[in-house]
């Protein structure tokens, strides 16, 4: 039974409909993702369900008593409150007591403490209040008695999400979570997610994240809504298929146009005596011709300078702010064609150390001398700030009018924004309007037009939407530059990265060469420990597993039918998709068979699950 249904949602802005008759509903314990492009309306869908916006057209329906948490892109926190009485802002006994327990034990001993103990005992708090803590401290908030208004944005983002967190609500909706979350709290957050009864509705371009968290995926694209049941990997494979087919489709579409307009064109004083049915046919197809499916990829060019033999050289280098030391005496020969992570947890130092190494603050004590030929592009955590009004054509066109390619090619401002998904219209938007991925892109461009031969990227992937990730990261791995990334998103890590610097906090730096998962994997390996072997066979009811339930005798007749079915029916499908780009092929054909193969594919996922679910069970009663 649905704890969440979603009925004929609609919204739009001013002329602009970001969706459209979306449905959809929640099981209790189903983890659900929103994916889609920048700007098509994921965080304002997500707002409308948590009541938070109202939408134009439709229903939202929980179920009786069901408790909803609801945690923002965007935290502004600007309370001088504490970061406890922040967690306690419910006037409960419970809370009122935590808060008055902190307080005194901040304070040292004396009556209150004793007097905040008693009610602790009273009201058994101890729990809540360990939970608090606990949470705090796994999301890297130790110091319970700062003002929330002295922590940074990231912080803020942390402190809301331990904060969400703490109630455990039935249904959890969550924008971008793991924004501001180094790797560690990550994976710790995702098994806070996993418990069974919460339902989960997010959106997120982590892909790791997604692939261990979430069994569905809806995905918002051009004002509709699709489905996908399983993975996000599964969305994947099964969006390419799509995407391949409405290609064929629509080339298909194309070419019966051409035709087409060409016996209209022919006889053009008989035209009243042609066929009335085929004249109609032929504006229906113009019609769907011209509905060409929407590709929009960021397309990334730069002309490199090349690199000569030194590009950065980092010699004893030492920085640290009083006791906190960031880097000590290391050293290291930065080359051309290096593709280097830093790694490490939240607050070691990684962005001071992009600072020391681009000359934006000194060190206090070593040197880093960057070569010659060098055309360093930063791109900073923290973004470009440019004022509400200006628009972004203005932004691109203060830096240069007309920027140029590789191999001898130049294009407008306009023109590289178009590359960067800016249509013309979109262009004379003012900077306030865009959203954090569109403020991304704009930033991503701005750094790339000096057509840097060295890029340091703090951050990059924060807000950017995957298919933007997947372009820059294509764009990375072609790039004859030397690269140094900061990022969290592991999936970015692994494909941009061979090597990373792990910063271990005390101003220790080391060298791992390898893939990202190859660096958390023998991490992994050194902390884990050999289970303590026992002799002593557990007793109780509470020693021993229930047992899966075993295959009947029917499933497993319905599996060998499966088996031999599905081989058949993928072939036809890789058939009927290839026969969608035959040459003689009549409009109504074409359409008749786009049908038969969307039917094929709806009855290849359903069987495909069926088989799954059989073949777990007979594996289990082998």
């Amino acid at each position: 039974m649905n704890v969440l249904s979603v009925d004929r949602l609609a919204k739009a802005f001013g002329p602009r409909t970001l969706f459209e008759d979306v449905s959809f509903g929640a099981a209790a314990g189903q983890k659900i993702a929103i994916v889609g492009r920048n700007g098509s309306g994921k965080s304002t869908l997500l707002k409308c369900i948590a009541g938070v916006e109202q939408p134009d057209a439709g229903t939202i329906t929980f179920n009786r008593g069901i408790r909803v948490g609801y945690l923002d892109q965007d935290v502004a926190m600007t309370s001088d409150r504490t970061l406890v009485d922040e967690m306690l802002d419910q006037d409960d006994d419970r809370s009122v007591a935590i808060r008055a327990y902190e307080h005194a034990l901040a304070g040292g001993t004396g009556p209150a403490l004793e007097k905040a103990l008693a009610r602790m005992e009273e009201l058994k708090a101890w729990d809540h209040e360990a939970r608090i803590k606990g949470l705090l401290s796994q999301f890297g908030l130790t110091d319970l008695e700062v003002p929330v208004n002295r922590l940074s944005g990231g912080q803020q983002k942390r402190l809301a999400l331990a904060k969400v967190l703490l109630d455990r609500p039935d249904v959890l909706i969550l924008d971008e979570p793991t924004n501001h979350l180094d790797v560690a709290m990550i994976e710790q957050l995702e098994g806070e997610l996993a418990v069974p009864g919460l339902t989960l509705l997010l959106v997120t371009h982590d892909r790791y994240f997604l692939d261990n968290v979430c069994d569905e995926l809806i995905e918002i694209e051009r004002g509709g809504a699709q489905r996908f049941r399983g993975s996000y990997s599964y969305y994947v494979e099964k969006k390419a298929l799509a995407d391949a087919v409405a290609e064929a489709t629509q080339q298909r579409l194309q070419g019966l146009m051409r035709r087409e307009l060409a016996w209209m064109r022919r006889m053009p004083r008989a035209r009243g005596t042609k066929s009335r049915s085929r004249v109609a046919a032929f504006h229906d197809l113009e019609e769907a011709a011209g509905k060409r499916a929407q590709k929009d990829e960021l397309s990334l060019s730069v002309n490199v300078t090349r690199l000569g033999g030194k590009v950065i050289e980092v010699r004893n280098l030492h920085k640290a702010f009083g006791d906190r030391v960031i880097v000590d005496r290391f050293s290291y020969s930065f080359k051309r064609g290096d593709r280097i992570g830093l790694v490490g947890p939240n607050g070691v130092g990684k962005s001071t150390f992009i600072e020391l190494i681009t000359g934006a603050m000194p060190p206090d004590k070593g040197k880093v001398t960057i070569g010659d030929t060098v055309v360093l592009g930063h791109y900073d955590q923290q973004g470009a700030q440019w004022p509400e009004e200006k628009r972004v054509i203005e932004v691109v066109r203060e830096i240069a009018e007309v920027i140029p390619l590789n191999k001898g090619r130049e294009l407008t401002a306009a023109q590289l924004l178009e590359r960067f998904l800016f249509d013309r219209d979109k262009q004379w938007d003012p900077v306030g309007v865009l959203s954090g991925g569109e403020r991304r892109r704009l930033y991503l461009c701005t750094v790339l037009m000096a057509n840097p031969n060295v890029l340091v990227l703090d951050e990059p992937t924060n807000d950017l939407d995957i298919p933007s990730l997947s372009a820059l990261e294509d764009f990375l791995l072609d790039l004859d530059a030397c690269i140094l990334v900061v990022s969290h998103d592991r999936h970015f890590m692994d494909r941009v990265c061979d090597r990373l610097l792990v910063f271990e906090g005390k101003g220790a730096v080391r060298e791992s060469v390898g893939s990202y998962s190859d660096y958390r994997e023998a991490l992994q390996a050194e902390q884990r420990k050999p289970a303590p072997a026992t002799r002593q066979a557990p007793v109780g009811p509470t020693a021993s597993k229930p047992r899966p339930r075993k295959i009947t005798y029917a499933e497993r007749l319905e599996l060998e039918r499966l088996e031999l079915e599905l081989p058949d029916l993928e072939a036809q499908r890789d058939s009927l998709t290839a026969s969608l780009g035959e040459a003689d092929l009549g409009h109504e054909e074409l359409a008749r068979r786009s049908l038969e193969l969307e039917d094929l594919l709806r009855r290849i996922d359903t069987m495909s699950d069926r088989w799954l679910e059989l073949s777990e069970k007979a594996e289990a009663s082998a």
